[in-house]
């Protein structure tokens, strides 16, 4: 009777050792600029976004949200965002993103720099800036903006803005590319464009998203060139004419695993009407929420690897 027992405990084992089971993968939402995630505006799209997925969704803030936003490197933020998802014990087993505007940078700053960190599986990037914006962002009226305009005068690439003025970070003015390789402090390390300094591992952890969905907003007047938020840009030294994200050279050299990803069917190129980050309901429904959902998952099929020495990792 005991061995019968222990037998049929042998087999039950197997089977679920082979049953798939339903996951449920919690995701990240980052703000842009100028926004924090005590907003209404944030805190109901990152809700939406949980009730229609029905996975656990959380606002990651990065020091004191709307300042912060303005005028924190990028390097810092993306510091920030690395120690505090490392720090949420319900992103251990890996975790989804999802971006908004000026936050893409900060999320790509978690896929490729955060040392330790726990694995993304897709990411799905709202009006990003990937490519860069080719001039300084119009901020508008108030008293940050009346900071932020002060800022910019001694120029975009000097060390003081750079250091306190996160767009300048991603701001890359085709006729100044020498000056942006050299003095811009957070985009060109991103997408490995400086020569002789791309960096393998950047490029191997990008290429490990299960999926890319990059969204465009067709009325975007925030994002210029519009087809930054697909990785396309102008050429060097030149406004025009506007390459496709295919024609870049950041593509074709395949320097952060962009052309990879996309070889092998897993970047989804978006558009979807609107102004910059104002997304319907039924658009996120339809192109947001599909990688939020539970996503199956096995013992026998699922490997995690440690993101410094790619060795597999035990359950």
């Amino acid at each position: 009777m005991g061995k019968e027992r222990s037998e049929l405990a042998v087999v039950a084992l197997v089977f679920l050792a082979l049953v798939q089971v339903s996951v449920s993968v919690p995701f990240i939402v980052l703000h842009g600029i100028a926004a924090s995630c005590s907003t209404a505006q944030e805190a109901n799209f990152t809700q939406l976004l949980a009730n229609l997925s029905g996975s656990p969704g959380y606002c990651l803030e990065i020091g004191n949200g709307k300042r912060d936003s303005w005028f924190m490197p990028l390097a810092k933020q993306a510091e920030i965002a690395c120690e505090k998802v490392k720090q949420m014990k319900e992103l251990r087993q890996g975790y989804n993103i999802v971006g908004r505007s000026q936050g893409n940078l900060v999320a790509r700053g978690l896929i490729e720099f955060c040392d330790g960190g726990p694995p993304v599986f897709n990411y799905i990037s709202l009006a990003g800036p990937h490519a860069g914006i080719s001039s300084v962002p119009l901020c508008g009226n108030g008293s940050l903006c009346e900071i932020a305009d002060k800022l910019i005068k001694p120029g975009i690439y000097s060390d003081f803005v750079q250091d306190h003025f996160a767009p300048s970070g991603y701001v890359k003015i085709p006729n100044e590319i020498k000056n942006y390789l050299e003095k811009s402090k957070y985009l060109p390390k991103l997408n490995n464009e400086i020569p002789n300094q791309r960096n393998s591992t950047y490029k191997d952890r990008f290429a490990s998203l299960h999926n890319l969905v990059l969204v465009k907003f067709l009325d975007d007047k925030v994002i210029v060139p519009q087809d930054s938020s697909w990785f396309g840009f102008y050429p060097d030294g030149a406004l025009k004419p506007l390459l496709p994200a295919q024609q870049t050279k950041l593509y074709t050299e395949d320097w952060i695993g962009l052309k990879t990803l996309d070889d092998a069917g897993k970047v989804k190129f978006v558009s979807v009407k609107g102004k910059h980050i104002i997304m319907a309901n039924l658009d996120a429904a339809k192109y947001v929420v599909p990688y939020l959902q539970n996503q199956p998952s096995s013992h026998s099929q699922v490997k995690r690897f440690n993101r410094k020495t790619k060795e597999t990792l035990r359950p």
